[in-house]
C-alpha cells in the first residue's frame, strides 16, 4: 500500500527562511509539496500563516492577498490563516502554531494519512510529533540548515534540507541574470579663458 503524506507548512517559518537564504520567496507551491512527497500519495498540504492587518500595513495586506490568491489555486493545499494581536506596542502572532499542532494531530487520529511532512525548523512542534510518532504515524521534517532546532531534527524520521539545489527548479519566476552597471563616463572638465 502507498503511504499517504500529509503536509504541514509554518508559513512564517518558510516566508523568513526563504528570504533570509535565497532573498526571495516566490516559491511554486504544487511543484514544493511535489518534490517534498516524492512518489508517495500527497492527501493534502496545510499552509499557515498570520492574516495581515490591512489598517497596519495596506501594502503588505495587498501583497498577501495575491499571494493567498495563488495559494488558494494549488491543488490539495487549504490556506488556514491566524490573528494578530499587539502587545506592548509589538505585533505577535496568535493562534498559528496551535491550529496546526490540532490538525497534526486530528487528522492522525482520523487515521487519515500515515506520513506527517512539518515544513518548519521549529522547536515548538517536536512534542506534537512525537505524539504522531506514538499514534503509529511516521514523520518527516522539512527544514533550512540555518534556522532548525535539534529538538525538532532528533524526533523526525526522515528529514529534507531545503538549500539551493532542491529549489533549483522550484521558483515561481526566473530570476534575470544581474547586469553589469554601465555608469555614464564623465566629462573631461575643460579649462575655460576668462
Amino acid at each position: 500500500m502507498e503511504d499517504r503524506v500529509a503536509v504541514f507548512i509554518d508559513g512564517s517559518n518558510l516566508y523568513h527562511a526563504l528570504r533570509a537564504n535565497f532573498s526571495r520567496y516566490d516559491l511554486n507551491f504544487a511543484e514544493f509539496i511535489k518534490k517534498l512527497c516524492g512518489t508517495r500519495r500527497l492527501f493534502r498540504a496545510y499552509y499557515y500563516n498570520v492574516m495581515q492587518d490591512p489598517s497596519q500595513r495596506a501594502d503588505t495586506h495587498r501583497d498577501q492577498q495575491d499571494f493567498l490568491f495563488a495559494l488558494r489555486e494549488t491543488p490539495y493545499l487549504e490556506v488556514r490563516l491566524g490573528g494578530t494581536k499587539l502587545a506592548q506596542g509589538v505585533t505577535i502572532e496568535k493562534g498559528i502554531d496551535v491550529m496546526l499542532v490540532t490538525d497534526l494531530l486530528n487528522l492522525a487520529w482520523e487515521d487519515l494519512y500515515d506520513v506527517a511532512l512539518l515544513v518548519s525548523g521549529d522547536s515548538d512542534f517536536a512534542y506534537a510529533l512525537q505524539a504522531v510518532k506514538n499514534l503509529g504515524k511516521y514523520v518527516e521534517v522539512a527544514y533550512f540548515e540555518s534556522n532548525v532546532s535539534r529538538d525538532i531534527l532528533d524526533v523526525a524520521d526522515n528529514k529534507h534540507l531545503i538549500d539551493k539545489n532542491f529549489l533549483k527548479v522550484l521558483w515561481a519566476h526566473k530570476r534575470p541574470p544581474r547586469r553589469k552597471v554601465r555608469r555614464p563616463s564623465t566629462p573631461a572638465i575643460r579649462g575655460g579663458s576668462s
